[in-house]
């Protein structure tokens, strides 16, 4: 039996037309003389971030982690939302890299806003740890997929401006963000300092993540990117696949966004179940009091329906470009089943 995979947009393979680009990438050696297929796309990242260039990585945990790392100083925080992918999916890389520590923030509505942020500063005293990064995710995964708005990005920024410190964006789906809010990256962008963006998640690609910023910026990260053991020789072979989901693959993020839509329009209500409505390709479930997220997923898992269990009484599921509307559509009905079993 064929699996409908909603684990997450990680699980997509790349086409047969990404693997040609990937196979026919023109190579060098990026340490030493610059990879010109890698190259291509930090430029093609700077031009639609409006930034001075960008730096390829291999992963998005270890291009959050270098901007971090740019950022901060041994014994300072940094000031983010409580349920960013930073605090609870980088295995305490901050403390680890950094020696620095998190401010978690909890929101009073669904992410953290600038006033939420502004609460939780300490005061300026010589026993206190002082900040010195502010973090925002957009789109917020462990929120649902949910769009921080342009207005409140601004906020955020002004925020960290009257502090004197830098922002950094974890945008690993800023692409679902600016496609299904129409704001271009650009204008998301320029409100922080550096801007991580993924390539293996909407568009399609098998790895790679880029962090935009200024030139200054940028030639620290390598540094930085080189001690972390990021550094790559022949990288254009990934790269391209990259490049070729940037160009070919942002443009099926907005049918991702109506499938989720569907599933979560169908799923609604199933058994007593809640669901964020969906910004983005993200659908959380929350499940009905007594309910387990654990034994609701082998049970879709039995019936051909992969989900994630997000926590204890939550589910996740995403939308990709390797399912269509009518698998989105059929997972939902298993889910929706098995809720109403109960």
């Amino acid at each position: 039996m064929t699996s409908i995979d909603l684990r997450s947009d990680t699980v997509t393979r790349p086409s047969p037309d990404m693997r040609r680009a990937m196979a026919d990438a023109e190579v060098g050696d990026d340490e030493r003389d610059g990879d010109p297929t890698t190259l291509r796309l930090e430029r093609r990242v700077a031009e639609l971030l409006g930034k001075e260039r960008a730096l390829f990585f291999p992963s998005g945990v270890m291009a959050n982690q270098a901007a971090v790392n740019l950022h901060t100083r041994p014994g300072t925080e940094v000031i983010l939302d409580q349920d960013a992918h930073i605090v609870h999916w980088e295995m305490a890389g901050v403390a680890a890299l950094s020696g620095a520590q998190i401010r978690p923030v909890a929101p009073s509505g669904i992410v953290a806003t600038a006033d939420d942020m502004r609460r939780y500063v300490r005061p300026r005293a010589r026993h206190m740890t002082s900040p010195s990064l502010v973090c925002v995710e957009n789109t917020h995964n462990g929120a649902g997929g949910k769009i921080v708005p342009l207005s409140e990005m601004r906020a955020i920024r002004a925020f960290a401006t009257e502090l004197g410190l830098p922002v950094h964006m974890d945008g690993a789906r800023l692409w679902n963000a600016s496609v299904a809010s129409g704001v271009p990256l650009h204008d998301f962008a320029a409100c922080a300092d550096t801007v991580m963006v993924a390539f293996s998640k909407g568009l399609g690609a098998p790895i790679g993540a880029a962090v935009a910023a200024s030139g200054p910026a940028v030639d620290a990260l390598w540094g930085i990117r080189k001690r972390f053991g990021g550094a790559m020789r022949q990288s254009g072979i990934i790269a391209a696949g990259a490049l070729y989901g940037l160009e070919h693959n942002r443009s099926q993020l907005a049918q991702d966004h109506a499938n989720a839509r569907a599933f979560a329009g169908i799923v609604e209500g199933a058994g007593g179940a809640t669901v964020v409505a969906p910004d983005t390709n993200i659908v959380m479930v929350d499940l009905p009091h007594g309910r387990q997220a654990a034994p609701l997923v082998q049970a879709c898992a039995a019936a051909g329906v992969l989900l994630s269990g997000w926590s204890a009484t939550r589910i996740r599921a995403v939308t990709h470009l390797d399912v269509t509307a009518d698998q989105v559509r059929a997972a939902a009905e298993v889910l929706a089943r098995e809720l109403a079993r109960a």
